[in-house]
């Protein structure tokens, strides 16, 4: 089941359980505004190329749009759709005053030089720069983008509006970013296990963690896990895994994959089969890559208690049933990976007050937002009598479905 209809199936299932009208529920499927876009530039050696780019700003109704830009060669419609909607719910769930959008080019980064990358950013700007704005929809990093991608971005928006440092967040510091944002969504993971075990009478020093992906996300929620006297058995990104019973040296390892740019070859771990890491024995299992890595093939052999979804939409609805009847507890994608878009929201907020703040501040701030929605979540999956996935989609849609109402949405 691709993105885009897991997303509607769960929003379906959780407007069932609020008792939604059936107008309004349609309505808050559709999305807002969906942009297509032709970036034609000129390559380094010449020739003439064409990609094509989306936007797609799902829902208003809480505050402005939100959501990452990536460049990615699977970027389609119908990913980009699914992946805007997650957004409104993720937003409402960690009770931060945005709606959802989501954006992202085809094509494949690593085969474009640094200039071809940065003309493709701006053209892609100049084409959407209309249609976002600090109050309207404002862009964050993703797959295959970073904070160099939002500078060209802030730099050729502010050409047509002035300086703009609100319109994108995720920035680098000198711009404007904020201190903590680029832990923020590893961080985020991190408190979001935290408050899951303590439930369950359990603290992250006691367990044993299999990570995969070791990305951005993967490699802070390792560092942390770590520092909190976690043991992280087992890790693995494109390049290879790697394991070690005893618990790997995060630092070691992280300075082994800057210097050689794989995780293979690691002194302190063995190697393994990448297609193993996700059934190896563990405690805590956290997906940080691709959607869709749990599915009916795999979700049997699962020996993980827990699941914190990292990633997102890492299992697939077939999966989930699985894993449920097991008694696997899965903490779902739109609070687990919450944390990035929380510090952006911090970061947004700094820049419109003209007043940074420093990082612990962000931390602590991010700590109480992550703890405040795991409780609210755990309140709508009693009184819903639901699972945690349904527990998180009751929260955002009900919030939604009621700053829609009353807004006035039949007007």
């Amino acid at each position: 089941m691709n993105a885009l209809a897991a997303t509607n199936r769960n929003f379906r299932k959780a407007s069932r359980i609020l008792g939604l009208d059936s107008k309004l529920e349609k309505s808050l499927l559709i999305p807002f505004r969906e942009i297509k876009v032709e970036c034609t530039i000129p390559k380094d050696d010449g020739t003439l190329v064409s990609y094509i780019g989306f936007r797609v700003q799902h829902d208003n109704a809480r505050g402005p749009m939100k959501g990452g830009i990536r460049y990615h060669p699977e970027v389609d419609h119908d990913e980009v759709n699914a992946l805007a909607q997650l957004m409104t719910w993720k937003t409402a769930v960690a009770d931060i005053p945005y709606g959802g959008a989501k954006g992202g080019i085809g094509c494949i980064p690593k085969d474009l030089s640094i200039s071809e990358l940065e003309r493709l950013t701006r053209v892609f700007t100049q084409k959407i720069h209309d249609l976002i704005g600090i109050n309207t929809d404002v862009p964050a990093p993703d797959m295959g983008t970073n904070s160099q991608t939002m500078a060209w971005m802030l730099d050729e928006y502010s050409k047509f509006h002035g300086h703009s440092p609100a319109i994108v967040t995720g920035k680098p510091i000198d711009l404007g970013g904020s201190l903590g944002r680029d832990a923020a969504t590893g961080r985020g993971v991190v408190y979001a296990a935290g408050a899951l075990l303590a439930e369950y009478g359990k603290n992250i020093k006691d367990l044993t963690f299999v990570i995969q992906g070791f990305g951005n996300v993967g490699a802070w929620a390792a560092k942390l896990i770590h520092e909190k006297g976690g043991k992280v058995i087992a890790v693995s990104d494109i390049t290879g895994a790697v394991k070690n019973p005893n618990g790997l040296d995060i630092a070691a390892l992280m300075n082994h994959k800057e210097a050689t740019g794989a995780l293979t070859g690691f002194s302190g771990g063995d190697s393994m089969n990448s297609d193993e890491l996700l059934t190896h024995e563990c405690d805590v299992l956290i997906p940080c890559a691709l959607g869709g890595v749990l599915n009916r093939e795999n979700a049997d052999h699962i020996k993980a208690k827990f699941i914190i979804e990292a990633a997102n939409h890492p299992t697939d609805p077939e999966a989930d049933e699985i894993l449920c009847k097991k008694g696997v507890v899965i903490l779902p994608d739109i609070y687990a990976n919450a944390g990035g878009v929380t510090v952006s929201y911090f970061e947004w907020v700094q820049n419109i007050q003209g007043f940074m703040w420093n990082e612990e501040k962000v931390n602590l701030e991010l700590e109480k937002y992550m703890t405040k929605a795991f409780h609210n979540l755990k309140n709508m999956c009693k009184s819903h009598n639901c699972n945690l996935r349904m527990g998180a989609f009751t929260l955002g849609v009900n919030r939604v479905a009621r700053a829609t109402m009353l807004r006035g949405w039949e007007a």
